[in-house]
């Protein structure tokens, strides 16, 4: 199956953080582990949900399920890195990684709900 770019970059997003989320598990942080394991799993499985839409709007709704799921992994990981259980270096990969999801599903959203259905 051929992938889109969003496609995987939102399964490299969820490895990288069931990776984080089994250390966190070992160092019992089970809370926040358990949440951003769930936000950051859900962003690449709407994605999948979406391309088998039943309509253009339910299309644009699995994507904006997809974007509340990258920012609240992105919180998540926020507060991972100020509470000093993840490492600068880890928290920037996967923050510049979500961030990118975040903005490239804004821009297809945009576009989605502008450019008008051709009959």
């Amino acid at each position: 199956m051929l992938k889109s770019n969003i496609q995987n970059k939102s399964l490299k997003f969820a490895r990288n953080v069931y990776r984080l989320c089994k250390r966190l598990e070992q160092k019992r942080e089970f809370i926040i582990s358990n949440q951003l394991l769930k936000s950051g799993t859900s962003v690449g499985a709407n994605l999948r949900e979406g391309y088998f839409a039943e309509s253009r709007s339910d299309y644009i709704h699995k994507l904006s399920i997809s974007l509340k799921e990258i920012n609240e992994s992105l919180y998540w990981l926020e507060l991972l890195f100020l509470e000093k259980i993840i490492e600068d270096s880890e928290f920037e990969d996967l923050n510049n990684q979500g961030t990118e999801i975040l903005k490239i599903l804004i821009t297809i959203i945009k576009k989605l709900k502008i450019t008008p259905i051709k009959p």
